[in-house]
């Protein structure tokens, strides 16, 4: 915390009167449509209150009675999924809330920038957001982008005839303290946002596979509810009876569970990913953490601590390269090198810097001279320019910036040979190089351009900035999962390729300047991106190129940033990551996910997480697959063959099964563990779709062997035990136990059933336990019994149908088996 001379902002008292009278600094969300109403619009609600309407009209009570449970039954599973999700992004809606700094009581603070209200004073500088409408009290060379209002790209400067500042509008360049005057939707942003209220975020490709899926499924059922309706009506002329059989038939065609299963997987994975400090800004990028192909990482902050130590000056003039213990002797280029950076300072090495001048000049010399005009970091190689004047009016202008752009700036052969060598004495060590200059004035007035000055360049600068400590396990660990690494750095080559080997980066033989990326046409750059992995010196239209050349190249591109300038880039890639800590807010706006903690190795996590949440999710849906086969078919296929019970399965029966088979699907599989083998896998291929077919093959196979069993046991039962209520009891009974077997096989399509017994997950055991429980209620208690007009089972039949039910689904083994071997073969070739 620190002041501002001259402004002391409000107190608690003002900012509690200012935020009752103009309310609080948020827009108006789109209203929320009621629990209620959206389950009334979920088609196997509809369908069972038409089954218990039915049953009602039948005067069969007890089953309406049981369908209206089964209503509130749905009804809860669905209220809890959709709560446990609500609550998990709301949990990640107070992680990516938007800060702003604040003056109240005379300190500036950070606040969540909804707090902001009309009359506070807030600061914004370069990479923010404008927090709120405001008028300009005080700045620094300050320029905005009021695209996102007025549609024009180029930055504009803000003058005296220019004071105001409006929300959302980005600033590139300087500082601003500013007095806010509209707060939430009366500001211009507001105003717009009334418009944009009911515009809905467009669903993800994967969301428009399983949407597509279930649509189609969807249709199917009212396909086959007609059909049956009409030809069981046609047969029997029994209009209910009719109905109630076409009924069970939709309810067993409709997998109303896989949307309820993506939208839980998705936003408990986001909630997870947060607790490993990974900030999911939009919940559709969990599914694509899974795919990502190469990883593209800047240097500063990332691979190493972002702890900038000045560690060495070279002097010019005298040729000499100071250590820090002899830095009093280099008091002219510290100090030049100060006026050369931001009054005040947030970058690392201008805080470096200014201690160093801070520790060398007991006297400040600051105080005298005023900040006229600024030249932001800008050119190729980038420098920055300032301009100060003291009170007799006597003109300061220092520069620093990449030793390149000064190296070959007037200087003799002699000079540049030393300074050259000097650079790259210190480069070669890891450290990162700036050259410090200083030009005369040439007249009262300004250029536009700084690199029209006549620079003298006064010496070098060198930073220290150490790779963290876990780094090279990172890399190693993107490396084992089949991910490329990238390095995209500002630094040159030789700092670059220094720190690349201490940290065992792959790749730092060849390499790529950003002018060199910028010189090459698409099919060669495309060749090239593919093989080099240390890009130097890039500059934003650069970093953006690679990327492009990346996703040409059918990669799934993962980025880190945390500049302005890194923004297109991070837009550009399919998973933008900023910096939560030393990120810009326009760096954070523009990423898809945000590092809390800028630590990269949150992303080694965030990718295992992703890859466990698809695998998951995949599981969880060939499971849906698999058990509705044999329910629709054992609905179906007595009923329209003619066998001798065609009324086998009721709805009575199948929503029961529903609701044994939504939790397991959407709340037992989220809960499974990564699996051994994931993160040495090469990530999937992010243009196929969600299913290969041998593994819709393999699902769909599962589900006929289901059916077999179940159409043995059927005529078993039928040749053997006579009654309807004895072929529906051991039907429902085989069905059950290979529900439950293909709940434990599909844990894993790879490993043993017996390895996957030991995964941790506490809620299989739990729902085993309870639908096993429930299933021998039924048959235990009489009343049950008769209601869902089953036979009691001699130990024989009960015996058979457990068998067949493990029968059905164990040959599944077989093939995990083969699929070990033929892999384990493959390694040893």
């Amino acid at each position: 915390m620190h002041t501002i001379e001259g402004i002391t902002g409000l107190t608690a008292d003002q900012v509690n009167q200012a935020r009752e009278r103009y309310g609080r600094n948020t827009f108006e969300r789109k209203k929320h449509v009621p629990f209620l109403k959206r389950a009334l619009q979920e088609p196997m609600l509809m369908l069972l209150v038409l089954a218990s309407a039915i049953y009602f009209l039948r005067e069969a009570y007890a089953e309406g009675a049981f369908m209206l449970a089964a209503i509130a039954a749905v009804s809860f599973i669905s209220f809890y999924q959709e709560s446990r999700s609500k609550a998990a992004l709301d949990a990640l809606q107070e992680y990516t809330r938007p800060q702003a700094s604040v003056i109240r009581n005379a300190t500036v603070m950070r606040v969540p920038a909804e707090e902001l209200v009309v009359g506070d004073h807030f600061i914004v500088e370069e990479g923010e957001l404008v927090p709120a409408d405001g008028v300009i009290e005080r700045s620094n060379d300050l320029s905005v982008n009021e695209a996102i209002l007025t549609g024009e790209s180029m930055s504009v400067q803000k003058t005296a005839e220019d004071k105001f500042l409006y929300q959302g509008t980005l600033v590139n360049a300087g500082l601003a303290v500013c007095k806010a005057t509209a707060v939430g939707m009366h500001t211009q942003m507001g105003r717009i946002g009334k418009g944009l209220q009911d515009i809905e975020e467009p669903p993800s490709p994967l969301q428009i596979q399983l949407k597509g899926f279930v649509r189609n499924m969807a249709m199917v059922g009212l396909a086959a509810f007609l059909a049956v309706w009409g030809i069981y009506f046609f047969k029997t002329s029994l209009l209910m009876q009719s109905l109630l059989k076409a009924l069970t038939l939709a309810m067993s065609i409709l997998p109303e569970e896989i949307p309820v299963a993506f939208s839980t997987f998705m936003a408990l994975g986001a909630w997870r990913l947060a607790q490993v400090g990974v900030i999911v800004k939009n919940i559709h990028t969990v599914e694509t953490l899974g795919s990502a192909t190469v990883i593209c990482v800047d240097k500063t902050g990332t691979l190493t601590k972002n702890e900038m130590a000045l560690v060495g000056i070279y002097d010019m003039h005298a040729r000499i390269t100071y250590g820090p213990e002899d830095f009093a002797r280099a008091t002219s280029i510290i100090a030049t090198a100060m006026w050369a950076s931001e009054p005040l300072p947030f970058d690392p090495m201008e805080l470096a810097i200014h201690r160093a001048y801070a520790a060398t000049h007991p006297v400040d010399a600051r105080a005298g001279a005023t900040l006229i005009h600024e030249y932001p970091l800008g050119g190729t190689p980038p420098i920055m320019t300032h301009v100060f004047e003291d009170q007799k009016g006597n003109r300061i202008i220092a520069a620093k910036g990449a030793p390149e752009a000064f190296l070959h700036a007037h200087l003799p052969a002699s000079d540049l040979h030393a300074a050259n060598d000097a650079f790259h004495a210190l480069a070669s060590k890891g450290f990162r190089v700036l050259a410090v200059a200083e030009a005369v004035p040439a007249g009262p007035d300004l250029p536009a351009d700084q690199h029209e000055f006549r620079f003298l360049l006064k010496g070098l600068v060198a930073f220290y900035d150490p790779p963290k400590e876990n780094i090279p396990g990172v890399l190693e660990s993107f490396y084992d999962a089949g991910i490329q690494v990238k390095l995209l750095t500002g630094d040159n080559l030789v700092t670059a390729g220094t720190i690349a080997r201490q940290i065992n980066f792959r790749g730092t033989a060849t390499s790529l300047t950003g002018e060199q990326v910028m010189s090459l046409a698409d099919p060669a750059l495309q060749d090239a991106v593919e093989k080099v992995s240390v890009f130097s010196r890039m500059f934003p239209d650069a970093k953006l190129k690679v990327i492009e050349a990346l996703r040409k190249h059918h990669h799934v591109v993962a980025m880190t940033g945390d500049g302005v300038n890194d923004a297109p880039a991070l837009k550009a890639a399919h998973i933008g990551i900023a910096m939560g800590r030393k990120g810009s807010e326009v760096a954070r706006q523009a990423s898809a996910l945000i590092l809390s903690n800028d630590d990269l190795s949150a992303m080694v996590a965030a990718v295992t997480i992703g890859r466990k949440i698809y695998n998951n999710l995949k599981k969880a849906i060939r499971y849906i697959i698999s058990i509705h086969i044999p329910i629709v078919l054992i609905v179906l296929l007595p009923l329209m063959l003619g066998w001798p019970y065609p009324e086998i399965l009721t709805p009575v029966h199948v929503i029961f099964l529903e609701l044994i088979m939504g939790p397991t699907c959407s709340i037992v599989y989220e809960h499974e563990p990564i699996e051994q083998n994931v993160m040495t896998e090469k990530p999937r291929s992010f243009t196929k779709t969600f299913f290969r077919i041998s593994e819709l093959a393999i699902s769909i196979v599962q589900g006929l062997a289901i059916t077999a069993g179940l159409i043995l046991i059927y005529w078993y039962s039928v040749n053997h035990a006579g009654s309807q209520a004895c072929v529906t009891a051991m039907v429902f009974v085989t069905l059950v136990t290979a529900n439950l077997l293909l709940t434990l096989v599909n844990r894993s399509f790879y490993y043993s059933i017996f390895v996957t017994l030991m995964y941790k997950n506490r809620l299989i055991p739990l729902t085993l336990a309870a639908t096993g429980g429930l299933c021998s209620i039924l048959f235990t208690i009489p009343a049950l019994r008769r209601f869902f007009h089953f036979e009691l089972l001699t130990g024989y039949q009960f015996g058979l149908c457990v068998a067949t039910g493990v029968l059905s689904i164990m040959w599944i083994e077989v093939y995990k088996a083969l699929k070990r071997h033929r892999t384990a073969k493959s390694l040893r070739r």
